[in-house]
C-alpha cells in the first residue's frame, strides 16, 4: 500500500498589524517540513503582531509542526487561535511541558544557607547510620560464620586479595621508591650544611616506616582499589544482580562485602611493609650518591634508629587503613542507585571520602602512639 501523498506546508497571511490573520494549510508534519525547513521558518519570522491563527486548514499536524509553532509563539495558545479539536491535542501536550525550557533561578534568601546546610547535616547522618548498619552487619556475619568454616567465602577472599594485594605491588614499589629518593635527596640537602649527615637513616627510617609508607600506601590503594569495588557494586546495583542474590536468598554482606574487608585488611599490612621497604632502599641508593654513606653502615644503623613498634605502628595503621577504605568503598557501592550518573557520583565520593577518612585516622594514630616507638 503507497503512503497517502503529502501536501506541501503553505502560510498566507491576510492584512496588516494587529488586524491581520495568518492561514496555515497543509500537511504540518516533519516529513513535509523538513525539505523546505529553512523558507517555512523564514516566513514565521517575518510574521509579527498577528490577531488570528487560522489553522483549519492544516490536514496533518504531528509534534515537530506543532513545537516548531509552539516555539514561534513564545510558548504559549495565541489570544485567538482557531484549530480543529484533533490538531489541538498537539498543543495541549506541549503547554502541560510548561513555560520555557530554561528554569529561572529563584531570588536568594536569608534562610537559604541555612536550610543547605541542614540539608547537608541530614545526609551526613543518614551516611553515618548507614555506614554503622553496615560495620555491624559485618560483624554479625563474621561472628555467625566462625562456627562453620564452610560457609566462608574463601574463593571470593583470595580472588580480592590477589586483585587488591599482589596487583598493586608493581605500583606501590615505583612509587615507594621514588618518594625514598626524593625524601633522601632534600634530606640530604639540609643535613649536610649542619654536618649531621649520619641522621638521614633516623628521617628515612622514622618517616616511611612510621608514617609515609602506611599513609601513601592507603592513598594509592583508595584511588586503585577502593574505586573498583565501589564501581563493581554499583554496576552489580545498575544491573540489578545485587536483588537477583537477594531473590536466592544469598547475603550480600557475606558474599561481596566480607570478602573485601577481609582481603584488603589482610593485604594492607604486607603492602605497606613491601612499599616501605622499597622506599627506603630508595633513599638508601640516594644517600650512598649524595652523602657517600655505605649501604652496610646504613642497614646496620636503621634498627638502633627505628626501634621495633615503630614497625607494629606502622603495620597497625595499614590493616586499618585496609578495613576502611573496603568499608567505604562498599558502603557508597550498595548506595548506588540504577543509572549511570549515580554510579559516577559516589565512585568518586568513596575515593574522596576514603582519603579524607585516611588522614584523619592517621592523625588519631600520631596522637595515640605519640610516645610509642620514638628514641628518647
Amino acid at each position: 500500500m503507497n503512503a497517502a501523498p503529502q501536501a506541501a506546508p503553505a502560510l498566507r497571511v491576510d492584512g496588516h498589524g494587529a488586524a491581520a490573520t495568518v492561514t496555515l494549510t497543509g500537511d504540518w508534519t516533519l516529513r513535509a517540513l523538513l525539505p523546505r525547513l529553512s523558507v517555512v521558518q523564514a516566513a514565521l519570522a517575518e510574521v509579527h503582531g498577528v490577531a488570528v491563527w487560522d489553522l483549519d486548514g492544516v490536514i496533518r499536524l504531528d509534534t515537530f509542526g506543532a513545537t516548531l509553532l509552539w516555539r514561534h509563539w513564545g510558548r504559549q495558545r495565541p489570544a485567538r487561535l482557531q484549530v480543529p479539536t484533533i490538531l489541538d491535542e498537539n498543543f495541549v501536550r506541549l503547554a502541560a511541558l510548561g513555560g520555557p525550557s530554561v528554569p529561572v533561578a529563584p531570588p536568594y534568601r536569608f534562610l537559604d544557607a541555612t536550610a543547605h546546610l541542614g540539608r547537608l547535616a541530614i545526609g551526613f547522618g543518614r551516611h553515618l547510620a548507614d555506614f554503622t548498619a553496615l560495620v555491624g552487619q559485618i560483624l554479625l556475619d563474621a561472628l555467625h560464620l566462625l562456627g562453620d568454616r564452610q560457609r566462608w567465602p574463601w574463593r571470593e577472599m583470595s580472588a580480592n586479595f590477589y586483585k587488591v594485594g599482589v596487583k598493586a605491588m608493581p605500583v606501590t614499589a615505583l612509587v615507594g621508591f621514588l618518594i625514598g629518593v626524593v625524601l633522601s635527596y632534600l634530606s640530604a640537602l639540609q643535613l649536610r650544611a649542619f654536618g649531621a649527615d649520619i641522621y638521614i637513616v633516623n628521617i628515612l627510617g622514622l618517616g616511611i616506616i612510621r608514617e609515609l609508607g602506611p599513609v601513601l600506601v592507603a592513598v594509592l590503594v583508595a584511588g586503585r582499589s577502593g574505586s573498583a569495588m565501589t564501581a563493581q557494586l554499583g554496576v552489580m546495583r545498575v544491573t540489578e544482580e545485587i536483588d537477583a542474590l537477594a531473590t536466592m536468598g544469598i547475603s550480600r554482606h557475606v558474599r561481596l562485602v566480607l570478602p573485601k574487608v577481609v582481603a584488603l585488611f589482610l593485604a594492607m599490612p604486607l603492602l605497606t611493609l613491601w612499599c616501605s621497604a622499597v622506599a627506603i632502599v630508595g633513599g638508601m641508593v640516594s644517600a650512598w650518591l649524595q652523602l657517600g654513606i655505605g649501604f652496610e653502615y646504613f642497614l646496620q644503623a636503621l634498627p638502633r634508629a627505628v626501634p621495633f613498634p615503630n614497625l607494629v605502628i606502622g603495620l597497625s595503621k595499614g590493616a586499618a587503613f585496609g578495613a576502611l577504605i573496603a568499608l567505604v568503598a562498599c558502603h557508597f557501592g550498595l548506595r548506588v542507585k540504577p543509572n549511570t550518573e549515580s554510579l559516577a557520583a559516589h565512585t568518586t565520593a568513596s575515593v574522596v571520602t576514603a582519603i579524607t577518612l585516611v588522614i584523619l585516622t592517621d592523625a588519631v594514630f600520631a596522637i595515640a602512639t605519640r610516645s610509642i616507638g620514638v628514641p628518647g
